[in-house]
């Protein structure tokens, strides 16, 4: 993406670049090549050493349309044994489940970060009055405390979602049947998966994207959790509201007075990426055994999910780290209709006075994430 340094952290742009993925595939090959020697299939496992460059790749796979058809041409000057029995798409497939898989810690640190910073504001202002609003007018009092524990459980149960995933190998041969590895095309399935680390699939899925919609659709809810807290704060920061604001500098090109919530910006700018990333991975489906199109649009859309929704965390946590709280403000933002329905339900004098379970619930939000 344009100005991609701007968005994504370096560690997540190395972890889902074109070279992590060139790796990948040479790891998935040499995996397979092991795993076939140990059932028997081959007689030795070759080395298979190739380098080769992105650029070099890409534009040699333009004649077939795929990445791993010029890669084992390469191989294949090595060893003849290598890709043996297997198509192009197990070794893509497989190494898009190991850049998940390095990639996913990544967001998952982050997500950390965020639930952290979540996690000691809901403490730290749990005392800390202020309105609490629903289509954007005054409701009822909550406290500063609450917010922060709702956005705690928000991350803490789709971060909880992403690293249930399961990732799994792929190994299906030409059409999903093995048939060139014979009667011990199983064993080499299961030994292909435990070289690799990943999870032994029932049979190939191909066609059968249901691992690569749970991983979408679990990163477009991380991200989303991320964004309900940047779209929190952009709203609590605007000028009239003045409730809270961010560490960053956010200064304009003209006006020398702004100062805009970057880092809740660009988390929700990432998001909105991620989300469109995500649909691709969740919402097409794949004809017969293998898909023209389908599958070739998921590439990018793996790599740009991971990279913003971690983007998004990144941002959300650095501007929570940061966020400059006004208790003072937020208790002067209060209107007395806020006492309207205390009024309605046996009165209250003050805002203090009518917080129900805020409290309490702060606690459960701190339980659930210490636990």
């Amino acid at each position: 993406m344009p100005f991609d340094g701007l968005f994504v952290p370096d560690a997540l742009r190395v972890a889902v670049s074109d070279e992590t993925w060139i790796q990948a595939m040479i790891e998935a090959e040499r995996a397979l090549a092991r795993a076939e020697a140990h059932v028997g299939v081959i007689s030795e496992a070759p080395a298979l050493g190739a380098v080769i460059l992105p650029d070099e790749l890409a534009r040699d796979a333009r004649r077939v349309g795929n990445p791993a058809e010029p890669l084992v041409r390469l191989l294949r000057a090595e060893s003849r044994y290598a890709h043996w029995g297997a198509t192009s798409q197990d070794i893509v497939d497989t190494a898009a489940m190991l850049v998940a898989r390095t990639a996913r810690a990544l967001v998952l640190r982050e997500l950390d970060g965020v639930a952290r910073e979540c996690a000691r504001l809901a403490d730290e202002h749990r005392g800390t009055v202020m309105a609490g609003r629903t289509l954007l007018q005054q409701a009822t009092p909550i406290t500063f405390g609450l917010k922060a524990a709702t956005w705690l459980v928000g991350v803490f149960e789709s971060r909880r979602r992403l690293a249930d995933v399961h990732l799994r190998a792929q190994l299906g041969g030409a059409a999903g049947t093995l048939a060139a590895l014979g009667d011990k095309a199983v064993d080499v399935v299961h030994e292909f998966a435990r070289e690799l680390g990943l999870e032994e699939p029932a049979l190939p899925w191909h066609a059968t994207r249901t691992t690569m919609a749970e991983l979408g659709g679990a990163l477009d809810g991380a991200a989303a959790a991320c964004a309900k807290i940047a779209t929190d704060v952009i709203l609590l920061a605007q000028t009239e509201v003045g409730e809270v604001r961010e560490p960053h500098e956010g200064g304009s090109s003209t006006m020398p007075h702004k100062r805009n919530p970057v880092g809740s910006t660009l988390a929700r700018a990432c998001a909105i990426g991620a989300h469109a990333a995500a649909g691709v991975l969740t919402a097409t489906p794949h004809e017969h055994e293998r898909a023209a199109g389908a599958w070739q649009a998921e590439w990018k859309a793996l790599s740009d999910a991971l990279a913003l929704t971690g983007g998004a965390a990144d941002w959300m946590r650095e501007t929570l780290a940061g966020l400059e709280v006004d208790a003072g403000r937020m208790r002067a933002n209060l209107r007395p209709e806020t006492l309207s329905e205390a009024e309605r339900f046996g009165g209250a004098e003050k805002p203090d006075d009518y917080l129900g379970a805020a409290d309490a619930f702060v606690d459960r939000a701190l339980e659930l994430y210490r636990q």
